[in-house]
């Protein structure tokens, strides 16, 4: 996979200095083409290598690792850039999120604003989006970017078999339908589970991931609960017993455009399961809380930027996720790109 799709003639940017926080697409993308313009680049992670989400949360059978290395290895190898890996980025208070478990060292974002010509923050999205249900808290409830990020980060050599949840021979709820979704359907299917649900509460016609993803889940032997919505997790002795489910119809289009879920009175049921899945989707994590170092923040987490990638910081920039929330890996690349654009010409001018 490419990452330099780019770069200004000439080495125009020798002795500037940038520091990039985040190697997803979009961080990768800018590290790219700022070190081919000449700038001196250092990229911080809180992950031991380049790659964000793509190394370590999308499954092998999706995403080749080795393709991603490929191009992370290029930007590394033929431009001045730095990779400091197991290295978060924090502000004056750090918030917990998935994939914390490799950070040995913290990084103050003030003194990287002080010691850097520009900063780009593309931190992404780190942070499951709760249920808000009774029963959350109760063992074999696993949200599912952190079980895909043990998952593959097991298969890539990172974690211990131990710190993979144990999942074989169980029966697995997994709430949502969009892709993190489906991987997680298909990862808990590769790992042995007995019977895998998917549910979610519009038709399949709806779901975010495509309904051809789900006919290929439903061949593999998944089944597919639709127009239902999870209302309460059952437990028994601490752990999941069962989803409490109330069925529900189709409505008149939501904000979203598509149409609602309008819950059907007296129609609850129980569904006996042992592991349960949350992936109903991502928040943006920045690593700084709301007006921190004056830059902006939206009432969902997003950085506030404008059409440049400019925040309200000046010499501080975002893009990708932690700007336009979750989205698929080509968008976020291209907005990596724009912003770097934008990072150049600022640096030109100073």
């Amino acid at each position: 996979m490419r990452f330099v799709l780019g770069c200004i003639p000439g080495e125009r940017l020798r002795g500037k200095k940038v520091a990039v926080i985040g190697s997803g697409p979009a961080g990768l993308v800018a590290a790219g083409f700022l070190g081919c313009s000449g700038a001196e680049v250092d990229v911080y992670d809180k992950l031991p290598e380049p790659g964000g989400l793509l190394i370590f949360a999308i499954p092998s059978d999706r995403l080749s690792p080795e393709r991603i290395r490929g191009g992370v290895k290029d930007v590394l190898q033929s431009y001045n850039v730095n990779f400091l890996g197991r290295a978060k980025v924090v502000g004056g208070r750090e918030v917990r999120e998935e994939g914390d478990e490799f950070v040995k060292s913290k990084v103050y974002l003030g003194d990287i604003i002080d010691k850097y010509h520009a900063v780009l923050i593309a931190t992404g999205t780190w942070r499951s989006r709760s249920l808000g249900i009774p029963g959350e808290d109760l063992s074999n409830v696993f949200k599912a970017l952190d079980f895909l990020f043990r998952v593959k980060s097991w298969r890539l050599g990172y974690l211990s078999h131990e710190e993979v949840p144990n999942i074989s021979g169980k029966r697995v709820a997994v709430i949502g339908a969009g892709l993190s979704a489906v991987d997680a359907a298909s990862e808990a299917l590769r790992m042995n589970a007995s019977k895998v649900y998917i549910l979610y509460r519009r038709s399949i016609k709806e779901a975010p991931a495509g309904e051809g993803e789900i006919r290929k889940l439903i061949e593999l032997g998944i089944e597919w609960v639709e127009l239902v919505i999870p209302t309460k997790i059952l437990g028994s002795g601490g752990s999941v017993r069962a989803v409490e489910l109330l069925r529900c119809r189709l409505g008149e289009p939501d904000e979203s455009g598509r149409p609602k879920p309008v819950p059907i009175e007296g129609s609850e049921f129980e569904l006996e399961v042992d592991v349960v899945i949350n992936s109903i989707g991502e928040l943006p994590t920045p690593p700084i809380a709301d007006g921190e170092f004056g830059i902006r923040l939206g009432r969902d987490g997003r950085i506030l930027v404008n059409e440049e990638g400019r925040t309200s910081r000046e010499g501080v920039f975002a893009a990708g996720d932690v700007v336009t929330g979750p989205s698929k890996i080509g968008p976020a690349m291209k907005d990596g790109f724009k912003v770097a654009r934008a990072i150049a010409d600022y640096l030109m001018k100073l």
